[in-house]
């Protein structure tokens, strides 16, 4: 019987645990997903069930191999993995001066950014009765980070300067 819980392992000290899933412990070792679901089973591989899928602790996987998992970052996404953020950006106040001026703005990036096979749709009403405009985006995380920097730098005003001494 495989050595799993239905439970997942308490935090230790200062974190929460890392849990990789078993394509991710195949790759760290270099072995096929068969075989790290293999030891698994066998109980070789202490492993923590959710749903249908495995999950092992790096302090498991590191009390297996008898070494520290070397140049694990937990913030790498598995192969293929994307991250995709929407947005809703509401501006009130905005004049129709503004908003023509914000509007043509955000499309005019988003059609320079869509040729680079960035990931990006953007669509942009404004509101005449309440001066209000509403902006909906949705992208990659890096094109949502450029993206949400340009409208910052459209709506903030200049920072004052220094007088000259």
């Amino acid at each position: 019987m495989a050595n799993t819980s239905n439970q997942v392992p308490a935090p230790p000290p200062g974190g929460i645990p890392t849990l990789l899933s078993v394509e991710q412990v195949a790759a760290i070792l270099g072995l096929h997903v068969r075989t790290i679901r293999g030891y698994v089973r066998r109980g070789a591989l202490k492993a923590t069930r959710i749903g249908k899928q495995y999950r092992i602790a790096v302090a498991d996987l590191e009390a297996f191999t008898g070494r520290p998992v070397a140049g694990l970052d937990d913030r790498v996404l598995s192969p293929g993995g994307r991250v995709e953020v929407s947005s809703v950006i509401q501006v009130e106040g905005v004049t129709a001066q503004l908003a023509s001026r914000m509007t043509n703005t955000l499309i005019a990036t988003a059609n320079v950014l869509r040729p680079l096979e960035q990931s990006l749709a953007v669509s942009v009403s404004h509101d005449v009765e309440r001066d209000r405009l509403r902006v909906l985006v949705a992208a990659d995380l890096a094109t949502m980070r450029s993206f949400l920097s340009m409208v910052s730098a459209v709506l903030e005003p200049p920072a004052a300067t220094a007088p000259a001494v």
